[in-house]
């Protein structure tokens, strides 16, 4: 098998088939076509897209610039604890550390 080498190794794949209307179908073989795609290749691009904007939206906080200065604020210039923190922190080293 000489040419075994120049060939690339196959990529998983998984299926996914989905009930369309007619012209939702027409619509997208439309822009695929208009593209020079494949219905497929259209299809799992725009997918792609969309699913990554999505998780992106839902995953990346953004913060106005007023927002971002008190975070490097707070980061920089701490304040000093509650007293409900400091008693919490008490709390936690009595039983998780207590002393002998």
């Amino acid at each position: 098998m000489p040419y075994l080498c120049f060939m690339k190794p196959a990529t998983p794949t998984a299926r996914l088939e989905a009930r369309l209307p007619h012209e939702v179908h027409a619509m997208l073989k439309r822009a695929a076509e208009l593209q020079g795609r494949t219905l497929t290749d259209f299809v799992v691009a725009a997918a792609s897209e969309a699913a990554r904007k999505t998780i992106e939206d839902m995953e990346i906080i953004r913060l106005s610039v007023e927002d971002q200065i008190r975070v490097a604020e707070a980061i920089l210039n701490p304040p000093e604890p509650a007293p409900a923190l400091v008693r919490a922190f008490e709390r936690h080293r009595r039983m998780v550390a207590p002393e002998e």
